[in-house]
């Protein structure tokens, strides 16, 4: 346990990556799609077509994380290797800084929320925080999800990360490639056996919680595969 903390602080000695970063991109963010509302705001003025609503900014961090989780690998793991840290030792410490930057994503998402209800979108209409269906039920179902996500897209980016240093630029693109003809081969068979109503039916039955348990089984599933290859991955 000692030795994973380490890792943890080692990742953690330029915070700027984890903390200050990701709180400068929500809060630009923030900032742009408050900027945005309320200039349409004004410019509609009391006209019923006001604008209001569910402005997307809240993804903004998440597509960081996807970029952090290729660095904690390409940028900081050569560096454990010259220190002498084993690969499980990198991965267990890696994995929970993951951990705890999502639930402190998480948790500003849940607690920025209740502010932007209170106001009305801030007083412009501009939703980040209270999204629809994500938050709409119990607390801890939004926090589960946006956790969630977090993990994943970190997840993400280390396995892609995971693939090149192990096999190579020729081998990422091949993975990459093989992803995008799995999933256009997964819409085809749907439409072909014309399972999209059942599917859209399954997808309405689930709760933001439920989507978010589903996502942190991929991620523990891509976490496993990244760990295995960077078994022997070389730095």
């Amino acid at each position: 346990m000692n030795r994973t903390l380490n890792v943890v602080r080692m990742q953690l000695v330029n915070r700027q990556t984890y903390i200050w970063v990701p709180l400068i991109i929500i809060g630009s963010a923030w900032v742009i799609s408050y900027l945005i509302y309320a200039i349409i705001g004004a410019g509609l003025g009391a006209h019923p077509a006001r604008g209001e609503g569910f402005n997307g900014a809240s993804q903004a961090p998440l597509w960081y994380f996807l970029a952090i989780g290729v660095q904690a690998l390409t940028l900081t793991f050569p560096f454990s290797q010259a220190m002498s840290v084993t690969r499980r030792t990198f991965f267990l410490g890696t994995t929970l800084v993951t951990a705890a930057a999502g639930a402190v994503l998480a948790t500003l998402y849940t607690l920025l929320k209740l502010p932007e209800l209170a106001t009305n979108g801030w007083g412009v209409g501009s939703y980040m925080f209270a999204l629809p269906w994500v938050t709409d039920g119990p607390w801890y179902h939004g926090w589960l999800f946006f956790f969630a996500v977090t993990v994943l897209f970190f997840i993400l980016g280390f396995w892609f990360a995971t693939i090149y240093k192990r096999f190579g630029v020729a081998a990422l693109t091949s993975a990459l490639v093989a992803l995008a003809l799995l999933l256009v081969g997964a819409v085809a068979l749907i439409t072909w056996q014309q399972w999209w109503g059942s599917v859209g039916a399954w997808l309405a039955q689930q709760s933001s919680g439920q989507i978010g348990a589903w996502m942190l089984a991929v991620a523990v599933v891509l976490g496993l595969s990244s760990y295995l290859t960077l078994r022997r991955a070389t730095p």
